[in-house]
């Protein structure tokens, strides 16, 4: 008999939960973080849904794998993932894994910049307990693009990249609240299917993998509310630092949203994102203001007896 033992740290953002992997990840090796996603991407699969898939985690919860950064100048490195893959960059992750360095003892208030496979990313813990994240560069590559959605009809949408890759409308089929979560997903669904098969995807061919709603604020200090759909079927129960930071990159190109202006961005749970901006070489640079807490630390138990030991299957 077996059991792997795997030290984890549980938080929340806004709503939107993580789990940190503190020890016992598998060795993905030197180099990037770009090419430890790739290995992690290769082989580890089975170590990814045994954290974050059932029975152990559920659809929403995105897990980040603690690791040495590249460079010195960074206080740590991490891969995002959930339980259908990895990410490039998660904006909610990286407030909760901040929050989580300071829990351990790892992290004092102030400056740190964190290694990602999409680039280092600056963070500022504040005294308040407030997190705030300088993602990176994010740019809006079309604007209007037009897409017949079968039982929904045309829909038109920006294509933008904020750490990920999301396709963002504005409007939705219903009010963006908690009870309509099943009919804004399935609509999101039919325009991520349409999407695939209308072959429009990111510049080097990756799936666009985000559909990203807009509506009206429920609080008039805020300018906006929005619904996200991440990998696989599960909405974001943040505001989603990543779409935020392609909502404003999208409002920068059409003059809509000025530097250093903030932009108040509410969750379909009416949580808050704070977003600014400066401009960027392509685009903006983004900096995503929110606060994550902590709600749970300990360690999973990998038994090789379990037939589910590795997630439930998908």
């Amino acid at each position: 008999m077996t059991v792997a033992r795997v030290r984890v740290v549980d938080s929340h953002t806004a709503g939107e939960p993580t789990r940190i992997v503190v020890a016992g990840a598998p060795d993905l090796g030197p180099g990037s973080l770009a090419l430890r996603r790739l290995r992690f991407d290769r082989d580890g699969e089975p170590f990814r849904r045994a954290v974050v898939a059932e029975p152990r985690g559920s659809d929403v919860l995105v897990g980040g794998l603690l690791l040495p950064a590249e460079h010195s100048r960074c206080a740590a490195g991490v891969v995002f993932f959930n339980p259908v893959g990895t990410l490039g960059m998660c904006g909610h992750g990286t407030i909760g894994l901040v929050t989580t360095l300071a829990h351990l003892g790892r992290m004092r208030p102030g400056p740190a910049t964190i290694d990602t496979p999409v680039g280092e990313v600056a963070t500022d813990l504040r005294a308040n307990g407030d997190v705030a994240v300088r993602n990176v560069d994010s740019w809006r590559e079309r604007a209007g693009v037009r897409i017949d959605v079968p039982g929904v009809g045309p829909v038109v949408g920006d294509l933008a990249w904020g750490g990920n890759w999301f396709f963002l409308i504005d409007g939705a089929p219903a009010p963006l609240v908690p009870s309509e979560v099943g009919r804004l997903t399935e609509y999101c669904l039919a325009v991520r299917r349409t999407l695939a098969r209308a072959k429009i995807t990111a510049p080097d061919g990756a799936e666009v993998d985000h559909i990203e709603l807009s509506g009206p604020p429920a609080d008039r200090h805020n300018q906006a509310r929005n619904f996200v759909l991440c990998p696989g079927g599960a909405y974001d129960r943040s505001p989603c630092g990543t779409g935020t930071s392609a909502k404003m990159a999208c409002l920068a190109a059409d003059g809509r949203l000025r530097p250093g202006v903030a932009w108040r961005q509410e969750g379909i749970l009416g949580t808050v994102f704070e977003g600014t901006f400066e401009p960027a070489a392509r685009g903006i640079r983004p900096t995503i203001v929110g606060r994550a807490y902590i709600t749970g630390e300990g360690e999973l138990l990998l038994d090789d007896r379990d037939p589910f030991r590795n997630g439930l299957p998908e």
